[in-house]
């Protein structure tokens, strides 16, 4: 793909080549006051580094259906809602933002899961009337908190006459999901995300509109910053090879428990009815005075309890998690996603080893410690035991 034009832009600073945004702008000289007037529906982030594929044919909703955690098969024209496909135990192997104008359904996903993700759903297609396509070359995305804000860069796409505008349902759970987190509190009902697919061409459109002060622009460090305050899971950050959609809260936006019959619904269930969430997700508030910021991947430690350490040696600690996203939040301050081990205790002190430094934190619940089943398990009478 060609460069976009956004990093042509006054003040453009590339997000690092290796990180998760790498190909758009980390941030245009202010991250903080990006921050600010992207929260206020001011400002839209080029998301063209993310990936789309479409799905295309009469039989497109229901064999996506059949494949997905979310129930796909009556979704309505320019409805908006977010899928997964787990493997075999229930692990996220993918994650895409769908969309469907009637004619076709457009799966936004990271950019470099596009391939992968178009891959396999080819090879799933047997002898159904679909047609999947990469479709990366020819479309990107913009985000924003608010339509206007896209308006005002570029207008609707919308080539089937439905606007593919997704707009993000966490900020509301969905019905057919589970809420781990508590309702108190949550602040997902201020994040007010909508991506707008666009063709390619018209990136060089909404970069004018932006020099020509019609909207503002904010970088990816703007966006990441209020979709962490938000408790947002997103694939490339929160997810590694073990996770599972309870450990993130990701029922609440991308599983619907009314449906089955897809690669991982075993676990889904069993975790939710039975079990426990194995790890779960927490937000960091850190230290700020050593102005380290972590990096995703750095250990999460903490003071065990026992035994007792002898006068003079230090108490002994233990790696309970790993960060997965770290910002500056204009309000927050230093604040991190982390996914910690289930039961590490809500009150316990934390410290992320980071650059040489201890960084230290203090955890707000998402997914609580004491998450529990779902379902009560009647108690049996134990052998042997008569009751008259």
């Amino acid at each position: 793909m060609t460069e976009s034009p956004f990093l042509a832009l006054p003040g453009a600073v590339a997000s690092a080549a290796e990180g998760v945004d790498a190909g758009v702008a980390g941030h245009y000289g202010n991250p903080i006051v990006e921050q600010r007037h992207l929260e206020r529906g001011d400002a839209i982030v080029d998301l063209s580094n993310r990936g789309v594929v479409t799905v295309a044919g009469p039989d497109r909703l229901s064999w996506l259906h059949s494949m997905a955690s979310q129930a796909l098969a009556r979704l309505q024209p320019g409805e908006g809602t977010e899928a997964l496909l787990l493997d075999a135990s229930g692990r996220v192997e993918h994650a895409a933002h769908v969309i469907d104008d009637g004619e076709t359904t457009w799966l936004i996903v990271e950019g470099d899961e596009a391939v992968a993700v178009a891959a396999f759903l080819d090879r799933m297609r047997f002898m159904l009337r679909v047609e999947v396509a990469d479709a990366s070359g020819d479309v990107a995305v913009l985000g924003a908190m608010s339509s206007s804000a896209l308006d005002a860069a570029t207008p609707a796409y919308a080539p089937a006459g439905v606007a593919l505008d997704w707009v993000d349902p966490w900020a509301h759970p969905r019905p057919g999901g589970h809420q781990y987190a508590h309702d108190a509190g949550h602040p997902a009902s201020e994040w007010h995300w909508i991506e707008r697919i666009v063709p390619r061409t018209a990136l060089a459109e909404a970069a004018a509109a932006v020099r020509a002060g019609s909207v503002d622009a904010a970088g990816s460090m703007a966006a990441e910053a209020l979709r962490v305050a938000a408790w947002r899971p997103r694939l490339a950050t929160e997810v590694d090879d073990r996770t599972i959609p309870h450990e993130l809260d990701w029922l609440r936006s991308a599983v619907d428990l009314g449906k089955g019959c897809y690669k991982g619904q075993e676990t889904v269930a069993k975790v939710l009815n039975l079990g426990r969430p194995p790890r779960r997700l927490v937000l960091l508030h850190l230290d700020g005075s050593d102005t380290v910021l972590p990096a995703p991947g750095d250990e999460v430690v903490g003071e065990k309890a026992r035994p007792e350490p002898a006068a003079g040696e230090a108490p002994e600690r233990k790696v309970v998690g790993r960060i997965t996203t770290a910002v500056m939040h204009h309000e927050l301050g230093p604040v991190a996603l982390a996914v910690v081990k289930r039961a590490v205790p809500a009150d316990l002190p934390l410290i992320v080893l980071s650059h040489g430094t201890e960084v230290a934190a203090a955890q707000v619940e998402i997914v609580p410690a004491d998450a529990g089943a779902a379902v009560e398990v009647p108690r049996l009478p134990r052998l042997g035991v008569h009751k008259g």
